[in-house]
């Protein structure tokens, strides 16, 4: 079995789908020897991406996610779907922190994405690291999506709570200050509606001591975002820097 043969395999096994991560996991499944390489992984994802640029076996659905040829993709959520569009907007948030090369965590792995990707198939953490105090802890990482540097001491830089009710921002607002004496902005993801709930909420202590820690990012603006980077694999936005 080739390469390619064994990649299909594990799609395949996945319903037709599969991120890095799912193909990493099982590729020796087919292929045993796919990990002997010491730059194996570089090697496969060049298989693939040639495959993808000679339109042949597979196609791109997301930035790190891949599917077969004749898989027949299935129709992205709306926020009238509160439950499917919670955890489709989480792993919009995973995969772009991943394409600006942070680390990545999430409060849901066994949440669905899309098409068949769990969240916690497009993580580069399993576990949330141990930066500060347990207590903190402890709290942080409820926070839906967390953004961790790459390089020197793991701290959060980024967080994003998916509030798809008014009812759920204000503990949105508590765990993300958890994280007030660190260098971490925070973001609400959320429906254009709720915008006036999130000034408001701003208004209140402690959140009115340090309001720039905070952000809003509609719906439609960071499914854009993720739809332009799937195109370009580049995210150009002022937003996160």
């Amino acid at each position: 079995m080739t390469k390619i043969e064994a990649i299909k395999k594990v799609m395949q096994d996945n319903g037709g789908t599969a991120s890095w991560n799912i193909i990493y996991d099982n590729i020796q499944k087919y292929y045993p020897k796919a990990k002997n390489a010491k730059d194996w992984q570089a090697g496969l994802r060049g298989i693939l991406y040639r495959e993808l640029r000679d339109n042949r076996h597979f196609k791109k659905i997301g930035l790190s996610v891949y599917a077969l040829r004749d898989y027949q993709e299935e129709e992205l959520p709306n926020e009238h779907n509160k439950n499917r569009m919670h955890s489709f907007i989480e792993g919009v948030c995973l995969e772009l922190g991943n394409l600006k090369k942070y680390l990545t965590y999430t409060a849901d792995p066994s949440a669905v994405f899309r098409d068949n990707i769990q969240l916690g198939k497009l993580t580069s953490l399993k576990n949330f690291p141990k930066f500060t105090y347990h207590e903190i802890i402890t709290q942080a990482k409820r926070i839906d999506v967390t953004w961790f540097n790459e390089t020197g001491f793991m701290f959060p830089q980024k967080t994003f709570e998916i509030v798809d009710s008014p009812s759920t921002l204000a503990n949105a607002f508590s765990r993300s200050s958890q994280l007030f004496d660190f260098r971490t902005k925070c973001y609400i993801v959320a429906p254009q509606q709720h915008k006036d709930r999130f000034d408001k909420q701003l208004l209140l202590a402690p959140y009115n001591k340090n309001p720039d820690k905070f952000t809003f990012i509609n719906y439609d603006k960071i499914i854009e975002l993720h739809e332009n980077a799937v195109k370009t694999n580049k995210l150009e936005s002022p937003i996160f820097n």
